[in-house]
């Protein structure tokens, strides 16, 4: 099952807009994949925070797709003000091995 890991950072005075953005943007995405858990991980820096989102599904499910990592991309085009440089998407596949 494929899983996505997202970071960036964000500046301690954008903190508040980068959160409204992100909860508005992971709860548009369960509208469309009502099993999807979506995380929000931050680690506190000097005047920045590094920012992490999570994404994976259900055992039962496929995981993120393709398809679905091209709809996250899109939805996160509004937290574009608030990062600061570069958004780095990260995808692992679980270890399927008994």
């Amino acid at each position: 099952m494929r899983e996505l890991f997202i970071y960036y950072r964000v500046r301690d005075a954008d903190v508040a807009g980068a959160r409204g953005a992100v909860e508005a943007m992971q709860k548009a995405l369960r509208s469309f994949r009502p099993e999807l858990r979506a995380r929000l991980l931050i680690r506190g820096e000097d005047g920045h925070q590094t920012w992490m989102e999570t994404y994976s599904t259900s055992a039962e499910s496929l995981g993120i797709d393709a398809a679905f990592e091209a709809l996250i991309e899109a939805h996160a085009k509004d937290l574009a003000p608030f990062i600061d440089g570069t958004r780095h998407v990260e995808a692992f596949d679980t270890d399927a091995s008994p």
